[in-house]
């Protein structure tokens, strides 16, 4: 698969090979459902809490006697059948994330890219060139490159001043090759890749 590579103009200045067998071809959906969900649990904070028995504010104290007062039995105003009682098997704070396997993590980001590049939804830029952290670059740079909507702008170091010109932008996220994610990928509508990052993420989705 030839890629055209671009710069800042919108303007072909070279073409990048890349395997076929990792472009092109069916697209397991299931495995980019499975990267989404683990990264989404993963990101549930999970401080939810209910006051068992041990935890509500009361005397432990029996009310009244065992027998003979015509009541049912009871051994403390805590316990969970009353009012002011506690909760029984409520929720406690804990984490929701699991491990995914690495196979399925790298399927799952393959199926992704091979996705937007079907879809034509991916730019291959020579190199992300932002010398100041103002916005208005990185609004210049998109308008040129006709990159509308949701973008994720990938490189294989992203500079300081390239994350700090798009802190602003709400449409538009800057990642790192390394740590891009399924997630990442099939929530942006278009991809702004430098060729360094592409031809790392072509390494990593092939191992």
């Amino acid at each position: 698969m030839t890629c055209d590579v671009v710069n800042e103009h919108n303007e072909t200045v070279d073409t990048l090979e890349l395997s076929d067998e990792l472009f092109e071809g069916a697209i397991a959906s299931s495995l980019v459902w499975e990267s989404v969900v683990h990264e989404q649990a993963g990101a549930r904070r999970g401080t939810h809490a209910t006051k068992t028995r041990g935890l509500v504010s009361g005397t432990g104290r029996k009310p009244w006697r065992q027998k003979g007062s015509g009541r049912a039995r009871v051994g403390e105003a805590r316990n969970p059948l009353w009012r002011t009682g506690g909760v029984v098997f409520g929720p406690q704070p804990r984490s929701y994330g699991y491990r995914l396997p690495r196979k399925v993590a790298r399927g799952a980001l393959r199926a992704a890219l091979r996705a937007k590049f079907q879809e034509g939804a991916v730019v291959v830029l020579s190199a992300f060139t932002i010398a100041e952290p103002k916005t208005r670059l990185v609004v210049e740079l998109l308008d040129g490159l006709g990159v509308t909507g949701k973008a994720l702008l990938i490189d294989a170091a992203p500079d300081v001043n390239l994350e700090r010109a798009a802190g602003n932008l709400v449409d538009v996220r800057v990642a790192a090759s390394s740590r891009v994610t399924a997630r990442d990928v099939a929530n942006a509508g278009r991809l702004v890749v430098s060729r360094a990052a592409a031809e790392h993420l072509a390494r990593v989705v092939a191992s």
